[in-house]
């Protein structure tokens, strides 16, 4: 059959594998290049923002939504601390009185009361000092400050899930172009296999379920292509989402080096997200502020002695008054004796939410140390992938080189050849997408024992 095929048409297949990219005949391509800083595919109505994953972190951290409620939900606490400090203060208010009263009336209904009412305009002030109430104000304040502690504590948690949100899309980006470049590629190939088995079908060299199979080949390419630019679009509204964005933007994003292998013994990373994370060091200072305002509730039952005074001046006066300057100063004491149980319901109360904010702590605990432990597995794993990919892309385009041998000496079919094609996209593909598995995991890492600050 070899001997009917026309000079022309040879001459014409040695050019076209020869100068093609990638040649037919040749080694199939191998991974994908290293991203270089004019390869970002970015819609070509925006400009896209140059960036590093530093520079993201950090527009984030001024700029992210989630931030501003933690900071402005710690700046409500301590309002409330400095609240509870109030009270050891004095309380000075003026006073400005004017009475007019009928002659020689008394007030002579009502509770009992002062019945004498003068005539009179006069002006002065008076000073209400706590002198103590036997703890409830003292655990009151602590309560407080306490709880302001485990606000601010929740502001780096704020801050921590926000770092980690940016980081997963940074990556993400990153992933979603190396995936767009191998599915340009991959339709670059299979377009190029389709004209060629289409041009020597028409010579009568292959058949027409040859050229069927290479084009269903390159339609899943193009569907591929398809996915893998839907995917970098969405990439991209994650990472503007993330950055504090209202809307999505364009991004030429910087490549970052591999982070180290994970360490070998995960048990002192769970010694460190114990000690480090933030939600468990507000959750204990939760707990302890639970328990101070149980003990500032028992202590509603203690007496409060409190010290008042009062000065002022009578300009005006009626009958029955014969000075113009008035003051007096006293003590005292409030003893609680019966108010229908409210006090005790108040400390059980107090007391049951001590309890819930120590079984939260508990189940706080158990689950990080679960998670720390699955994400060190995760990033283990990921880790080895990296050289298990390499490898697999090569032998993928070992195969496929053989396959595409086989097949131009006539000594395979082209479900061979097609089927060595899909097992290098996958390769491609997973080769890609490893590194920044990996780098997720770690940056995942890292929050788990709550190091990513």
């Amino acid at each position: 059959m070899t001997s009917r095929i026309p000079v022309s048409l040879i001459a014409a297949l040695v050019v076209g594998i020869t100068c093609s990219i990638p040649a037919f005949a040749q080694t199939s391509p191998g991974p994908p290049p290293s991203r270089t800083a004019g390869q970002s595919p970015a819609p070509p109505s925006q400009s896209p923002e140059a960036l590093t994953l530093k520079q993201a972190e950090q527009i984030a951290i001024t700029n992210h939504p989630q931030i501003q409620m933690a900071m402005n939900r710690a700046t409500y606490a301590r309002q409330e601390a400095r609240e509870a400090r109030s009270a050891y203060y004095p309380l000075a208010v003026g006073n400005l009185t004017a009475v007019d009263s009928q002659d020689n009336s008394r007030i002579t209904a009502g509770a009992l009361n002062s019945p004498h009412v003068f005539t009179k305009y006069a002006n002065g002030f008076a000073v209400n000092q706590l002198l103590t109430d036997f703890g409830h104000t003292h655990e009151l304040v602590k309560s407080s400050a306490l709880h302001a502690r485990a606000q601010q504590e929740r502001v780096a948690t704020s801050r921590e899930d926000v770092l980690l949100g940016v980081d997963r899309a940074y990556f993400g980006v990153l992933k979603s172009e190396a995936l767009l470049r191998v599915a340009q590629e991959t339709v670059k190939e299979r377009q190029f296999v389709t004209d060629l088995v289409t041009a020597e079908a028409k010579n009568q060299l292959k058949s027409g379920l040859d050229v069927s199979f290479a084009q269903v080949n390159l339609s899943e390419a193009r569907l591929l292509l398809i996915q893998a630019k839907n995917s970098l679009e969405a990439s991209y509204a994650d990472l503007s989402a993330a950055l504090g964005y209202a809307g999505p933007r364009t991004f030429q994003l910087a490549e970052e080096a591999l982070p180290p292998q994970p360490p070998a013994d995960w048990s002192e990373l769970i010694e460190q997200a114990l000690r480090d994370r933030p939600e468990l060091i507000s959750q204990r200072l939760d707990v302890n502020s639970a328990e101070s305002y149980a003990t500032a509730e028992r202590d509603l039952s203690f007496p409060a002695v409190s010290a008042g005074g009062v000065a002022g001046l009578t300009p005006m006066q009626g009958t029955g008054l014969d000075s113009a300057r008035y003051a007096a100063a006293g003590v005292n004491v409030n003893i609680p004796i019966f108010n229908g149980h409210l006090f005790a319901a108040l400390r059980a109360q107090a007391q049951a939410e001590t309890r819930v904010q120590q079984q939260y702590l508990r189940d706080l605990t158990d689950n990080i140390t679960r998670d720390v432990r699955t994400a060190w597995l995760d990033a283990q794993s990921a880790y080895e992938d990296l050289s298990v990919t390499e490898q697999l892309l090569e032998e993928a385009q070992k195969a496929l080189d053989l396959a595409q041998a086989r097949y131009k000496l006539g000594l395979s079919s082209i479900v061979e050849l097609t089927q060595a094609q899909l097992s290098e996209t996958s390769a491609e593909i997973s080769e890609a997408s490893a590194k920044y598995d990996y780098q997720t995991q770690m940056s995942l890492l890292d929050y788990q024992i709550g190091a990513l600050r």
